[in-house]
């Protein structure tokens, strides 16, 4: 059996260089290569549903900005090195305009493809997890419930009615019903 190649965050950024399209992408956590297809049609409308009720958001409680993929996140990680589909970074680190700059996230979201599923739930989940992001939504749009997981959660708490973010500094919650991020084209 080959011996598997320990992936750096730099290796990682030189094939995303070196891709003429953002697909696939490529990411690495603790030197994995994950290696993520274009995504289906719907995958896109729930990110852009969730991008624009959290760009409305985050008008009215600047507590941060949020970035959407293909955007590094590597925590200055020499083998780590993803690209959430959204994540919000506080106000001092984006205004960095410099991903490697990037140490906090204050939300990291994934919208589950049927080749993402295993990555999400399993490497990135706990990578999220250890860099202490305060929430991470795994989103399944084909069920219509997303998977909310804190730092020290052991299990997702599983939410089919409404997303409810409340970050550090904001007076109000985000709250995003999911009748409204699921609804039919």
């Amino acid at each position: 059996m080959p011996a598997h190649q320990h992936v750096t965050a730099a290796m990682v950024r030189r094939l995303n260089a070196n891709t003429p399209t953002h697909w696939p992408r490529y990411e690495t956590v603790s030197g994995e290569l994950l290696v993520t297809p274009a995504p289906r049609w719907w995958h896109q409308e729930v990110v852009d549903r969730l991008a624009f009720a959290l760009r409305a958001y985050l008008m009215v409680e600047p507590v941060g900005l949020q970035v959407r993929a293909p955007a590094d996140v590597s925590w200055g990680l020499r083998d780590t090195m993803v690209q959430p589909d959204i994540f919000v970074v506080p106000l001092g680190e984006a205004r960095t305009f410099d991903y490697r700059q990037i140490r906090h996230l204050l939300l990291a979201i994934e919208v589950l493809s049927p080749r993402t599923a295993r990555a999400d739930r399993g490497v990135k989940r706990a990578l999220y997890q250890r860099q202490g992001v305060p929430l991470y939504w795994i989103v399944d749009a084909d069920a219509l419930s997303v998977e909310e997981w804190t730092p020290e959660a052991t299990a997702p708490r599983i939410e089919r009615d409404e997303l409810v973010w409340h970050p550090a500094g904001a007076v109000a919650p985000c709250t995003i019903p999911l009748a409204a991020l699921f609804r039919p084209v």
